[in-house]
């Protein structure tokens, strides 16, 4: 009783907000049954196991969080240039990442997503994360905020792949990559000039929520060429009445990923945010 008693008080905490001293009672009480401890940047690091999936995440804590408990959810690459995180952990954020290796945003990693969200609420942070990714991360971030238009800040994507039918087929491993990425969707080759579940597509709810989208474009990307999908998103997004603000790096190619400095996309994530 007494245990039951703890655990009930502690989720019934979390709709405060998220601290790094109580953060790991919190997924306790979730059903997470162990948590790591690492540094990211100065900054205290829980990894820990997606209860009934086994999913590796992490959740890294402000030195103080910031009314409302805000966060950006990272999608691929943890760790990969950190820039953007270490500023916004700076303004109190939480910084958080939940695997979705290698679904490329189908409706399989939308479903983990979805269960990792909800966990977020439990332990308290704020009901609307800024999503976060670079290359394939694009699709992630894109399809479940689609999927959740409600639940979503503001969209920062660099580089992003984001219509599966112009994805690279120019090498072995970008063959691999195309064919993994087709298979999580249960599509071929023959139905992909037809499919209509790339990032681009469906944008409707998104811009109707009215979520602003942040773009970091190396403007001599030949893995995925802004023309062939970061272009077309805005595009269309912009003709739904959606706001698209971009970052052009005229000399830079795929990589590097990440803005510098990185000041002016942190202002503009902290203003969606207001």
């Amino acid at each position: 009783m007494k245990t039951a008693f703890f655990l009930a008080l502690v989720l019934a905490c979390c709709c405060v907000s998220a601290h790094a001293d109580d953060l790991k009672p919190r997924l306790q009480a979730t059903g997470v049954t162990a948590t790591t401890a690492a540094d990211f940047h100065g900054f205290a690091e829980l990894d820990f196991a997606l209860p009934g999936d086994g999913a590796e995440c992490k959740i890294v804590s402000p030195k103080k969080t910031a009314a409302g408990s805000p966060w950006v959810w990272r999608a691929r690459f943890w760790g990969h240039e950190p820039a953007f995180e270490i500023a916004l952990l700076e303004q109190g954020y939480h910084v958080a990442y939940c695997d979705v290796v290698e679904f490329w945003g189908a409706p399989k990693a939308v479903e983990r997503w979805n269960q990792f969200y909800a966990l977020t609420q439990k332990i308290g942070l704020g009901p609307k994360p800024v999503l976060e990714g670079m290359s394939r991360g694009g699709t992630y971030i894109f399809n479940w905020a689609k999927a959740n238009p409600g639940k979503v800040t503001a969209i920062y994507a660099d580089n992003p792949l984001l219509d599966l039918r112009a994805f690279p087929n120019n090498t072995k491993e970008a063959r691999a990559m195309r064919k993994e990425c087709l298979e999580s969707y249960g599509i071929t080759e023959k139905q992909l000039p037809d499919f209509k579940g790339s990032p681009i597509d469906g944008l409707e709810g998104l811009a109707a929520a009215k979520v602003p989208v942040f773009l970091v474009l190396g403007m001599k990307d030949d893995v995925v060429p802004p023309k062939l999908h970061a272009d077309v998103l805005e595009a269309r997004y912009k003709a739904l009445g959606g706001t698209v603000r971009r970052w052009e790096k005229p000399e830079a190619g795929h990589h590097p990923h990440g803005l510098d400095p990185v000041q002016p996309l942190v202002d503009a994530v902290l203003e969606a945010a207001r």
